[in-house]
């Protein structure tokens, strides 16, 4: 099992529509996934279409130690994804792990009863540098940063490049960044390039070529509780997250993994 956080402090970057599409797209090249929503917003809840009123078990209880991990995980409907749901409820949890014991690990602690039963999970972390994202962070192999191609973008990536190195020195010796994927581009902006060479200059070998675009259709999927690939397989947005999967893979030295096409029609649309 690896487990990746999707992190980044600033909000409207990315982070729950790259989790929601990069499982999806792992999925259905037959990997098993697991998404953890560690947002009390709960969009990668919404995103693969899960009504919250409907759980019982969340993240807040399985933080909290209320309930084990496994008796929280539902399946998405999609092609082998499974999810740890979050409410708003989650938001009570920040306050009450302050007083807690072992507080930045009790999502490590959990996710490792469950290690033979997935291949992947991404963790899609709060807008903030928050005791929820320490967790995430703390339970983490690698941290992916969905990052949109803006001047103040920036300035936030060197205070979470700054909180990664300091959970890296307190809690989990063994944290990296798997890579910085940039979101929502605009090729036609001279901004966007400007932005990308300086995030090259200090991050040379972390930049995942893969970049995904401004698209209608990725913008929509939400709004349907349904991944890119399943709402719109052969839109921009569709072959944007498929490389960017094809692309992690092979950083974890996996030859190139073909799409089952069947899997596609095992969405819950």
């Amino acid at each position: 099992m690896y487990i990746i956080a999707v992190a980044n402090q600033k909000g409207g970057v990315g982070k729950s529509t790259t989790t929601v599409n990069l499982a999806a797209s792992l999925g259905i090249r037959n990997k098993r996934v697991l998404c953890v929503d560690l947002d009390p917003q709960g969009n990668c809840t919404s995103g693969f279409g899960i009504k919250k009123k409907g759980i019982s078990i969340t993240t807040y209880d399985v933080i909290m130690g209320r309930a084990q991990i496994e008796e929280g995980i539902y399946d998405t409907g999609f092609a082998n994804v499974s999810i740890l749901c979050s409410t708003l409820a989650l938001a009570a949890a920040e306050v009450e792990l302050t007083s807690g014991e072992n507080r930045a690990q009790r999502l490590r602690g959990q996710l490792l009863t469950v290690a033979d039963e997935f291949d992947y999970v991404l963790i899609d972390c709060p807008p903030s540098l928050s005791l929820l994202t320490v967790n995430a962070l703390a339970a983490a192999d690698g941290v992916l940063i969905p990052m949109q191609c803006e001047f103040f973008a920036l300035e936030g990536l060197s205070q979470l490049v700054e909180s990664i190195r300091r959970v890296k020195k307190h809690y989990n010796p063994e944290l990296e960044i798997e890579g910085i994927a940039f979101t929502m581009a605009d090729s036609r902006l001279n901004l966007t390039g400007q932005v990308v060479n300086e995030v090259r200059s200090h991050f040379p070998d972390k930049l995942f070529k893969s970049v995904i675009p401004r698209n209608v259709k990725l913008s929509e999927a939400p709004s349907f509780g349904q991944p890119i690939i399943y709402y719109d397989r052969f839109s921009k947005g569709a072959d944007a997250y498929e490389r960017l999967a094809e692309e992690l893979l092979r950083r974890h030295g996996e030859k190139r993994v073909k799409p089952d096409k069947k899997l596609l029609r095992k969405g819950n649309a």
